[in-house]
């Protein structure tokens, strides 16, 4: 019984040095890229997020970065706390039964 639960506490390790890198690794990579191919320079001026190859592009580019930076965390923050609630819920009914 207790290998089952160190070795499920590896598991849960692994995926927070997991989530830990995609945070502060894949994601800098990835806005920082999307930065790049949406910039140009026109007339000597830096255009962020102004110059794409086609409003189609436009589009599924900051439609990604939305989904990624802020639909994203928030989905997971809502799916974490609600199970938070549910096992506190029943563990306070558990005690009081």
């Amino acid at each position: 019984m207790e290998t089952v639960v160190v070795s499920q506490m590896k598991v849960k390790r692994r995926m927070e040095y997991g989530a830990i890198a995609v945070i502060w690794i894949v994601m800098p990579i990835y806005l920082t890229t999307i930065s790049f191919v949406g910039s140009d320079i026109v007339d000597g001026t830096c255009m962020p997020w102004g110059a794409y190859s086609s409003n189609t592009a436009e589009k599924a580019m900051i439609s990604s970065v939305f989904i990624i930076t802020y639909l994203l965390p928030l989905i997971i923050m809502i799916f974490c706390y609600s199970r938070i609630v549910f096992a506190i819920r029943t563990k306070v009914t558990n005690y009081l039964v």
